[in-house]
């Protein structure tokens, strides 16, 4: 490019952001229309190159543009322009956000993507062929390089630079007459390594190469050289993925096979046919990794809490759908392939939601990235988009990206357990976006739920309660009782409750919230199986705790239905059996239960992996309950050494497992150590969560205890107090 920065006057050039065979892509921005794209340049051929090499490839890159222009749907990479500048062609496209599929999965090594990411880009890169087909164009080059899977999970396909229209063969023939390669040896098809007429079953059988990859971690011919490869895709059939990955459904394994067929014929009909498969198969909406899912906070303080959140808040666990897959009940058009929703910790897609008229937008021109809407180029297209939109005020556009950027700050802070500021930003993001936008638009009650999520974590509960019911009163009014977004409010205020003390109230509210949701999205769908577990801690928190364990392991059995017995998520679920049991006084149980989660937590993650020193903190605590107190301190004390290495001295993980030891100390008659144990504990917690906070409470109560053991009744009494005092204000 040289010096060059700015094309036909236009396009100011800001980075190089990729190269490939025909080009480099660069940032830019469309200052006409002030819009971020991509502009793809034809690299400059120096004077030694062929003279027809250069023309051929120059006909390519501009076929590209006139392909690519023709192509208008959601899953294909939107051109904007195309032309030449001062000898130089270039081709602008929108500015994604997000990695191609290869990146992915270097991403994921040495571990293939989840399964039910696999079947979401199988369907998505479907439906984007369906429609590329039917114009009557093969991409012939579709490899992982060329799949891009944006922050919000759309997937869209890029870079037709040797695509041909299906009736152009002539136009083809000389394209290949050049001797330029026509596609990756790990993903051609055996017609295209023949020299045989292709088709759009050549794109088929690429994209079963693809998905076999992202399935399995490995390409279905993965050999030496380049010329086995071919040879292997000609003759040798592909080994069954489910033998890489056992837990592969079967109907994908059979269609992955179908679509490497050697023989056309022998493969799906169209991508259309494929796209039909994929949707009868699917037993769930399979949702994006969502936040939302709770983990019981432990009745005994000593248990602790999922690393990643506070007690009965979002532990970020996955669900991969990876069982077997029975027809999908039929959802209304305005709940396809939406998701489960952020709670502020880890990372979620925020979906768009029916069009909100009062607001003057129609909420589908922006996408979501982790909780917060980020404006999206205004011809792009995301998953829920469907026709062309207005293109939004170019000042409205820059004030949301802002506060998108100061929503995710937000997160950032909510993340280091800086909830205080996080609650500011939040607010403040929330008052702005209503003035924008108005106090029923999707962003605004996004904005206004991490509100009341942050106010929850910083121990205002009934301000938070008064939040959440806002944003349900909203959510009713602007889509009707039965929508997801509503049952996800709903969910929160029976959280809510049970924080507050009002167990009664959250178990109803929550046992009325899991039938809806299993009505609308399946008894096995992660959301059902989240408020099922909410409804199981109320139980435990009223005493009913053979309830209680009942529920737990129906939901620990539907987990490993879905997603197999030693799944993250289904031995998350397991864990909480194990709370039921010691609850239950059938401590034998659970400790054996904590020994296999111990190990079979430490073969999938490792020995320092929160989860693991998660069930090891379990492991001691039932040692404990068994009397065993010299070996319950001395996993403590190990578990605590951990979690201070890995998590730092003053994470809540690290603080519990302190608190443990003090509470073995204790038990041993160790009362002045166990004493500096609880001081530490509640110090901490008072620096960073604030001395009003109910776990900073909670071990100045611990402390007191302590001191009456020691025989120091009035400082006891002293702390007692003030403990009360500063409960009293909480309340208010």
């Amino acid at each position: 490019m040289g010096d060059t920065r700015l094309l036909q006057g236009r396009y100011r050039l800001h980075e190089l952001i990729g190269r490939g065979g025909m080009g480099e892509v660069w940032r830019a921005t469309d200052e006409s229309l002030g819009r971020r794209v991509a502009v793809k340049c034809l690299k400059p051929l120096g004077p030694q190159r062929d003279e027809g090499f250069t023309r051929v490839l120059r006909e390519r890159f501009r076929r590209e543009a006139r392909v690519a222009a023709a192509l208008q749907h959601r899953g294909v990479t939107v051109v904007h322009d195309f032309g030449e500048w001062d000898g130089l062609l270039y081709l602008v496209m929108e500015l994604l956000d997000g990695r191609n599929l290869s990146q992915v999965l270097e991403d994921h090594t040495p571990r293939p993507l989840p399964v039910h990411d696999v079947v979401d880009i199988a369907a998505q890169v479907a439906e984007a062929l369906a429609h590329t087909h039917r114009q009557g164009i093969v991409h012939r080059d579709l490899k992982p390089a060329n799949i891009m899977r944006l922050t919000d999970g759309t997937v869209k396909i890029c870079d037709f630079g040797i695509a041909r229209l299906g009736g152009d063969i002539g136009f083809t023939s000389r394209l290949t007459g050049t001797g330029i390669a026509m596609g990756t040896p790990h993903y051609m098809s055996p017609e295209q390594i023949s020299g045989n007429q292709v088709d759009h079953r050549s794109d088929l059988y690429s994209l079963g190469c693809v998905l076999y990859e992202i399935a399995t971690g490995v390409p279905p011919f993965d050999l030496d050289d380049a010329w086995a490869i071919l040879i292997g895709h000609r003759d040798t059939p592909p080994e069954p993925p489910r033998r890489h990955r056992p837990e592969l459904p079967v109907f994908f394994e059979r269609l992955v096979l179908d679509l490497l067929a050697k023989t056309p014929g022998d493969r799906p009909p169209d991508a259309a046919d494929l796209c039909r498969r994929i949707t009868g198969a699917r037993a769930v909406t399979v949702p994006v990794p969502s936040r939302e899912t709770p983990t019981v906070p432990t009745p005994n303080a000593s248990l602790a809490p999922n690393p990643s959140s506070a007690p009965h808040d979002a532990s970020g666990v996955s669900y991969e759908v990876c069982g077997a897959y029975a027809p999908a009940p039929r959802l209304p058009s305005w709940a396809r392939g939406m998701t489960t929703g952020p709670k502020a910790v880890g990372v979620g897609t925020l979906r768009s939601t029916p069009p909100d008229p009062a607001a003057g937008l129609s909420g589908e021109w922006t996408t979501a990235a982790r909780a917060g809407a980020r404006p999206a180029p205004p011809s792009g297209a995301g998953r829920s988009r469907r026709t062309e939109r207005p293109t939004p005020p170019p000042g409205l556009l820059a004030d949301l990206a802002d506060l998108a950027g100061r929503h995710d700050a937000g997160l950032g802070l909510a993340g280091l357990g800086r909830w205080e500021e996080a609650y500011a930003v939040h607010r403040a993001v929330a008052a702005e976006r209503e003035r924008l936008l108005g106090p029923d638009h999707p962003d605004t009650l996004a904005a206004t739920r991490e509100t009341a999520y942050a106010l929850g974590r910083l121990g205002r509960h009934v301000e938070a309660h008064r939040v959440y019911a806002g944003v349900l009163t909203a959510r009713e009014r602007t889509v009707g009782a039965d929508h997801p977004d509503t049952l996800r409010c709903r969910h929160d205020l029976a959280l809510n409750l049970g924080r507050q003390g009002r167990f009664e109230e959250s178990y109803r509210m929550a046992a009325d919230v899991a039938g809806a949701r299993a009505l609308l999205l399946g008894p096995e769908h992660p959301d059902t199986l989240a408020t099922r577990h909410e409804v199981a801690y109320a139980l435990g928190m009223l005493g009913r705790w053979d309830e209680a364990l009942e529920i737990h392991r129906d939901v620990a059995a539907a987990r490993a239905h879905a997603l197999g017995p030693h799944h993250p998520d289904t031995l998350a679920a397991r864990y909480e059996v194990g709370i039921g049991l010691g609850r239950l006084g059938r401590t034998h149980e659970a400790l054996e239960l904590y020994r296999d989660l111990v190990d079979a937590r430490t073969r999938a993650h490792g020995p320092d992996d929160p989860e693991t020193l998660r069930a090891r903190h379990g492991l001691g605590v039932s040692l404990g309950r068994l009397a065993r107190w010299d070996e319950a301190l001395a996993e403590a004390r190990e578990v605590c050494a951990i979690r201070e290495r890995v998590l730092g001295p003053d994470h809540p993980d690290t603080l519990v497992s302190c608190r443990e030891v003090a509470v073995a100390l204790g038990w041993l008659g160790r009362w002045s150590e166990a004493l500096a144990g609880y001081r530490r504990v509640a110090a901490a917690r008072e620096r960073v969560l604030g001395s009003g906070h109910p776990d900073a409470l909670a071990g100045r109560n611990d402390e007191a205890h302590c001191l009456e053991r020691l025989g120091r009744h009035a400082e006891a009494v002293g702390l007692y107090r003030r403990v009360a005092v500063l409960k009293q204000r909480g309340g208010r």
